[in-house]
């Protein structure tokens, strides 16, 4: 979507409102003991609060208000019994629509308390995380018209792999706005040379890091949702949802 008048801002601004909110209302409330279902159950709460209706249930009939995903299930982690305890590695992917207009935000996030015995694989996930968030706002940051995707892709990777890991190169950001996702506007973790496709202002991205620890592909479940890495290694997402703008893009899901 390219946002074309006020009240595309306004609309689109008011839906990250709340899918940040949701976000953040949700990771206030991870902690040992809790299971995805109920976790889950609060973002149902505050979209029904709002008059917000669940993304990817809406366009994809998901079986939850939000994708939640532990330790090597890297995204579209389905909502159940599943209990989270100290130490996991946690995802949580929040999309929602109000009045026609959408917003995605993600975070990963090491659950505390860890357990007595600190494991090496604690530093690990804190690690991947740290490098995570940090690439994402880099890639943010380098958002400007005339750039091409493909150049935020080599630079996500790039910097991924300065930090010791590598990314996952089937998942990726996308184009987004008057639908969950949109148009041609892939945005991959890594340098694709046939995707030319350059930024301009008013573009409307869902930005989305994948950072793994050392596969590079996700396979999909039994369960036919649910994307986890072959071999039980890990990774971590986190993404926001921008406006490009001819100077600092707007992040609308703070």
């Amino acid at each position: 979507m390219t946002v074309q008048s006020r009240q595309d801002l306004r609309g689109l601004k008011r839906i990250g409102q709340i899918v940040a909110f949701t976000r953040k209302t949700m990771l206030n409330n991870l902690q040992p003991g809790i299971t995805t279902a109920e976790l889950d159950e609060i973002a149902g709460k505050v979209f029904a609060y709002y008059g917000a209706r669940s993304a990817p249930r809406l366009t994809y009939k998901f079986p939850g208000f939000t994708c939640i995903s532990v330790n090597n299930e890297v995204a579209h982690g389905i909502p159940g019994p599943k209990m989270i305890h100290g130490g996991d590695l946690v995802n949580i992917d929040v999309s929602a629509e109000l009045d026609g207009y959408y917003a995605d935000t993600g975070a990963t996030v090491v659950v505390e308390p860890a357990p007595l015995i600190i494991e090496p694989s604690i530093f690990l996930k804190q690690n991947l995380c740290r490098c995570s968030r940090f690439i994402l706002h880099q890639s943010i940051s380098a958002m400007r018209p005339g750039i091409k995707l493909n150049a935020i892709g080599n630079l996500i990777y790039r910097q991924a792999k300065t930090s010791g890991f590598t990314v996952i190169k089937n998942l990726s950001g996308h184009g987004i706005g008057r639908k969950l996702h949109e148009g041609n506007y892939e945005l991959l973790n890594y340098y694709n040379p046939s995707n030319k496709k350059r930024i301009h202002a008013g573009l409307v991205l869902a930005v989305e890091t994948f950072v793994a620890e050392k596969e590079k592909y996700v396979c999909r479940s039994k369960d036919g949702w649910t994307l986890k890495t072959p071999h039980g290694t890990l990774a971590a997402q986190f993404e926001h949802t921008i406006i490009v703008t001819d100077s600092v893009p707007i992040v609308i899901t703070v």
